[in-house]
């Protein structure tokens, strides 16, 4: 391969680097693009089965890992981080849409019109992928929305993927505990994606309900009120739309979809605060979230494809901040590999601790 397509990768602390050959000028139509292509390959994955389902699945894997690993984009310039991006909005509510109508779709295929066993596995793998990386993303960007209607949107597609509790538990308390032993979204140094998710899934549920109760009892509202009441009751409405649109396969593929969505889930929260946490000063107080808590991941393609989740870190430092105005901070610590890359090792923990612990102890002792 001709050497300014190639990427240079630093071994030592997971430091990538890259030669910049490419310049991004169009960086809306780039994230349009990534996102909103896979859209029409499920949606055909679901209706013809065979090769779509193939070309569904090597998109959200193989396509790309190679363009994040051969083609070396320059990083575009975040936008202003003041600016209004409609068009940004526009495509929020897309995808929003987007999600739901593919999600039924693929549950009245599975139930309606069975596609034979290889071609459903693959389905739902490829759709899981998706819904948990882009939908994920885009229901993320949506909760930080100061809008109603656009926070509605975000809530209602995680209630889809049973994961409604995201929308307070993200807000209230990973923004306020990251990279401390209180957050239940913050890995640990040592400890493995499998100990850590069904701890980081009910500590999440807890915590989160917990910080409604209190804000509900400060303002004098009723339990009515609750979001929970909206999370439980939507998810129930999810699992008897689900029967009622593909009967008892189509409930079993629903429940498998978001079984593997939430994985992606998180796996996104393991990978990007691993065994990073802020220290306590000498009055007892916690540093406050800086740069160095959270691990950045600079392969163009995927932060595309995840509306630029991957810049976690500026994320972390300006929550309300849209994600084209998401910088590289190079004070954060960043992955050796694309955050998909990383999410897969880390469903091996042998390999992940091998590959990040060291990384992790030299960051934290610098």
């Amino acid at each position: 391969m001709p050497a300014p397509f190639a990427a240079k990768r630093r071994a030592d602390d997971g430091i990538a680097e890259a030669n910049p050959t490419l310049t991004c000028r169009f960086p809306m139509l780039l994230f349009a693009f990534a996102t909103l292509l896979p859209l029409p390959l499920l949606a055909l994955a679901a209706l013809q089965g065979g090769v779509w389902v193939l070309a569904a699945l090597l998109y959200m894997t193989v396509f790309t890992y190679l363009l994040d690993q051969l083609v070396v984009i320059a990083q575009p310039q975040a936008a202003d981080p003041t600016a209004e991006f409609p068009a940004a909005d526009a495509l929020c509510v897309m995808l929003g849409i987007g999600h739901l109508a593919l999600l039924a779709l693929i549950v009245w295929t599975i139930g309606q019109r069975p596609l034979g066993l290889p071609s459903t596995i693959g389905l739902v793998a490829a759709a899981g992928l998706y819904f948990g990386q882009v939908s994920n993303s885009n229901a993320h960007e949506l909760i930080h929305k100061g809008g109603h209607g656009l926070h509605r949107l975000g809530q209602w597609v995680y209630i889809s993927m049973l994961y409604g509790h995201h929308t307070s538990a993200h807000v209230l308390i990973h923004h306020r505990l990251v990279a401390t032993p209180d957050d239940p979204a913050t890995a640990r140094l040592g400890e493995g994606f499998w100990a850590y998710a069904p701890r980081a899934w009910i500590g999440a549920f807890r915590a989160g309900m917990q910080a409604e109760t209190a804000r509900l009892d400060r303002v004098g509202r009723s339990t009515w009120h609750h979001p929970y009441v909206v999370y439980l009751g939507g998810g129930a409405a999810m699992l008897i739309a689900a029967f009622a649109l593909g009967g008892v396969r189509g409930f079993a593929g629903y429940l498998a979809l978001v079984a593997y969505a939430q994985v992606q889930l998180l796996l996104s929260d393991y990978v990007q605060h691993y065994g990073l946490m802020r220290k306590t000063g000498p009055d007892g107080k916690l540093e406050p979230v800086g740069a160095r808590h959270s691990w950045n991941a600079p392969h163009w393609f995927s932060a595309a494809l995840m509306l630029n989740a991957p810049r976690h870190a500026d994320h972390h430092a300006h929550p309300a901040r849209p994600f084209p105005a998401l910088n590289i901070d190079k004070a954060s610590p960043t992955l050796p590999r694309s955050l998909p890359a990383m999410a897969s090792l880390a469903l091996v923990p042998p390999l992940w601790r091998r590959v990040m612990d060291r990384r992790v102890r030299r960051w934290t002792q610098a």
